[in-house]
């Protein structure tokens, strides 16, 4: 039995941080604007709010799960795309959302910081756990 769990252990991840950390974070930041784009898109084409809160907490649990140093930073990069494409989507499209519909994409900073929280908490629990283990 013990083999067996022996074989399952994985190798422990490392936190990038210091000089290396701006090189191998861009597709990180990379992946946080393509999904802050498309809760933006969500938000602007479908018009629900509780839709693209949950979106928005799933995509920065993921980053704050894949880079838990500093995890206000994706909540930051993901959820300042929702009310900037409503802006911009008030502006220019000929569907105009209401007023009120931009001020409520603010929210998405709400669920944007327990998603970060939340994935920078279980990642690590999941290294100490495999530290430990």
């Amino acid at each position: 039995m013990q083999r067996f769990f022996a074989s399952l252990r994985m190798t422990k991840w490392s936190v990038v941080s210091g000089p290396t950390a701006s090189k191998t974070d861009a597709g990180i930041y990379a992946l946080g604007s393509f999904l802050g784009l498309c809760a933006g898109l969500l938000d602007v084409k479908i018009g629900d709010l509780l839709l693209t809160a949950l979106f928005v907490m799933a995509a920065t649990m993921l980053l704050g799960s894949l880079r838990p140093a500093k995890p206000w930073r994706w909540v930051i990069v993901i959820a300042s795309f929702v009310p900037a494409l409503q802006v911009l989507a008030y502006l220019v499209m000929t569907e105009k959302p209401y007023r009120a519909q931009i001020w409520e994409s603010f929210l998405g900073f709400l669920t944007g910081l327990v998603g970060a929280y939340a994935g920078a908490f279980m990642r690590r629990v999941v290294d100490n756990l495999r530290q430990n283990g």
